[in-house]
């Protein structure tokens, strides 16, 4: 992936195409900013899905860590790697 390219709300309108072509060809993702934040961001539909899967793979490895971590402890309430992210979704009660 290129440096990536920081661009206002109105600039990233004018020139949406350039923004697509950056990402898509050159694999430049551009960082949307309204009043200065970063906002959002332009990528590449491949690296995206690349993120996600690594995303994904890092948080069933941290579940797992968790309930063999679980399991070392010898807890006696164990809950399914399922059960456990579900509770996780819900967040704190």
């Amino acid at each position: 992936m290129s440096e990536s390219v920081t661009a206002t709300m109105s600039e990233v309108r004018r020139h949406f195409a350039d923004a697509i072509e950056r990402a898509r060809h050159e694999h430049t993702p551009t960082f949307i900013t309204q009043r200065g934040k970063a906002t959002a961001a332009i990528v590449d539909a491949d690296e995206y899905r690349r993120l996600l899967r690594l995303e994904q793979a890092a948080e069933d490895e941290w579940l797992n860590r968790l309930a063999d971590e679980s399991e070392r402890e010898g807890r006696e309430h164990t809950i399914t790697l399922e059960e456990m992210a579900r509770e996780l979704a819900q967040g704190p009660e």
